[in-house]
């Protein structure tokens, strides 16, 4: 019996990652940029040995076998696992979040960072930042980015096996502390289409696909610069009109992907109002109707105090850029 026990936290990207080029090795039609943020975290405890079967654990809910959740991403991650270690482990998992899961908020990249890690030690495979990177990936794209801590880049890599398709670090954490990302949340239900149905979706469908990917580059570079410049103003701007451009190309699929509430577009809209007011702040969205508000550390108390005000804003979660995927000593069982 093998037992390791990873914290790991959510990412919120900042320049998009929306489609594949290779769906079995996870392996992105374009790079991008993340910030890993303090508030949100999954714990994962994995044991693997000569038990009848996997089981899988995800706040005090057990998954089965035949539903969507299980097959299409832990099954496939742990045959991955049993291919690399050439033996028919099976694996127990449990993993607790501090928020919801499956609702826009990287849940999926916090929780396979975790097991990446945690798998990671349990079977003494390498556990550098690399290596589980691209372990992670296979679990899911942007769980490799939440193996680092601060500011990732995921690069797109070239070559066809993935091994140059790896996420890291361009600043940690400390670099610019006076970051935030408020992080709303405006319902805490499953959104209907998952974001790797949804991308296969996209790139079929889209007419407007090919723009995006001819202008993500430049994104990612104005980012990454602004990044290590600590230029608010150039990162802020940028990943607006990043996540809108996402979002167009969802809405612009066949059926059309739309993630957005009500209460979503009231939020982007009075950040926008704000911003000709003077208080500097952007939004950005993931996969999800949960808008992430970018402002400096001086205005957080302002703007959580509007935001709250908000219709339909349940919660807001002032999040600093945080920690990479770590192991823990505490298991869940």
């Amino acid at each position: 019996m093998s037992k390791a026990t990873a914290t790991a936290h959510s990412n919120i990207a900042l320049v998009k990652y929306w489609g594949k080029r290779n769906s079995e090795l996870m392996l992105p039609q374009n790079g991008s940029i993340s910030m890993t943020v303090s508030d949100l975290n999954v714990n994962t405890t994995v044991e693997f040995g000569s038990f009848p079967e996997d089981s899988l654990v995800i706040n005090n809910q057990k998954l089965n076998k035949g539903t969507e959740e299980y097959d299409d991403y832990v099954g496939i991650f742990l045959n991955v696992v049993r291919n690399v270690v050439k033996k028919d482990l099976k694996a127990k998992i449990v993993s607790e979040s501090n928020f919801p899961i499956a609702a826009g908020l990287a849940s999926s990249a916090a929780g396979f960072a975790a097991l990446a890690l945690a798998t990671s030690k349990a079977l003494n495979l390498p556990t550098d930042e690399k290596s589980v990177s691209i372990l992670a990936r296979r679990g899911s794209g942007s769980a490799s980015r939440s193996i680092s801590g601060g500011f990732v880049e995921w690069k797109r890599g070239e070559k066809e096996d993935g091994t140059d398709s790896v996420a890291v670090q361009i600043a940690p954490k400390d670099h610019w502390p006076e970051f935030r990302m408020l992080t709303t949340i405006v319902t805490s239900s499953a959104k209907k289409v998952k974001s790797r149905a949804g991308m296969a979706q996209t790139l079929k469908t889209c007419p407007y696909y090919k723009g995006w990917l001819e202008s993500v580059n430049q994104d990612l570079d104005i980012v990454r610069k602004g990044i290590i410049e600590k230029d608010f103003t150039s990162v802020g701007q940028t990943s607006e009109f990043n996540a809108l451009k996402m979002h167009a190309t969802m809405m612009t699929t066949k059926p059309p992907i739309i993630y957005w509430m009500p209460s979503t577009l009231e939020i982007m809209q009075s950040v926008m109002a704000w911003r000709e007011e003077g208080l500097e702040s952007y939004f950005t969205m993931d996969a999800g109707p949960q808008v992430k508000v970018m402002c400096l550390q001086k205005d957080v108390l302002e703007l959580k105090k509007r935001i709250s005000e908000l219709n339909g804003v349940q919660q807001v979660i002032e999040c600093k850029p945080g920690d990479g995927a770590r192991i823990l000593d505490r298991h869940l069982f």
